[in-house]
């Protein structure tokens, strides 16, 4: 009977949290789209991904507004994201979803207005998705349409990725690929030769950075923060031979 009650008491603190934690709640917006049928022209972008191809994002990615950008704190985050056709029927795709990852920044267009080609200035909340996302939900020709979005769970392939890159005065590490709640809010490093926690701080999107030249010739554990507070530990990942431009595969949420 305890183990019951047990049971019951973590299954309604399940419901309650989580929705708490990816924010279950549909907001509105609008989606664009950009860099070709391919998604070729989104490779690259303002979180620091570099080829999403080979980063396991694919092409369900999208651009964010100032407003959902955060600095570049939300990279990562995943959105599932429905074309609004009560709003507009003639160019929606009934009854469809998709799931995007925030891979880049919609930059504001201040010389636009918010209504007319400023899609992503401040206030708004919009996503400018890669084609082969939009289409999913919206016909092509449609340019722009209104949307609903939330934010939801991400569900990775595999573990969390660091890439470091740098040099022996500068450490830089890229995370990718991180399951959960998606975006990295805090990343520490600790070295074999050390059993001191150290935080790195954010550089550019998820590229964080440590100017302790003794992390290099001693290998390397991570420790990596998300937005609904909870953290994962990467003990060793990167032997002490490590090499700069080299990517570890570590735990997953």
């Amino acid at each position: 009977m305890m183990a019951s009650a047990e049971a019951l008491v973590s299954f309604l603190i399940i419901c309650l949290i989580i929705p708490l934690v990816y924010g279950w709640k549909w907001q509105d917006a609008h989606a664009t789209f950009y860099g070709g049928s391919d998604a070729s022209g989104t490779l690259g972008g303002a979180c620091g991904y570099g080829n999403l191809y080979s980063q396991g994002y694919g092409t369900n990615t999208a651009a964010l507004s100032t407003v959902l950008f955060n600095n570049g704190a939300s990279c990562g985050g995943c959105y599932d994201i429905q074309c609004n056709e009560d709003e507009d029927p003639q160019w929606c795709l009934p009854g469809t979803s998709v799931t995007v990852t925030a891979t880049n920044f919609c930059p504001p267009n201040y010389a636009q207005a918010n209504n007319n080609g400023g899609w992503c200035n401040p206030p708004l909340s919009h996503f400018d998705m890669a084609v082969p996302a939009f289409e999913q939900i919206a016909k092509y020709k449609a340019g722009i349409v209104p949307v609903r979005f939330r934010r939801v769970e991400c569900r990775k392939s595999g573990g969390i990725r660091f890439t470091i890159n740098g040099n022996r005065y500068f450490l830089l590490v890229l995370v990718s690929n991180v399951g959960g709640a998606g975006d990295v809010v805090s990343l520490s490093v600790m070295s074999s030769g050390s059993n001191q926690w150290e935080e790195m701080s954010r550089n550019w999107g998820q590229n964080w950075q440590s100017s302790n030249s003794k992390l290099v010739h001693q290998s390397l554990s991570f420790r990596t923060t998300t937005s609904d507070g909870k953290s994962i530990t990467s003990f060793n990942v990167a032997p002490s031979d490590w090499q700069f431009g080299q990517t570890f595969e570590g735990a997953q949420f």
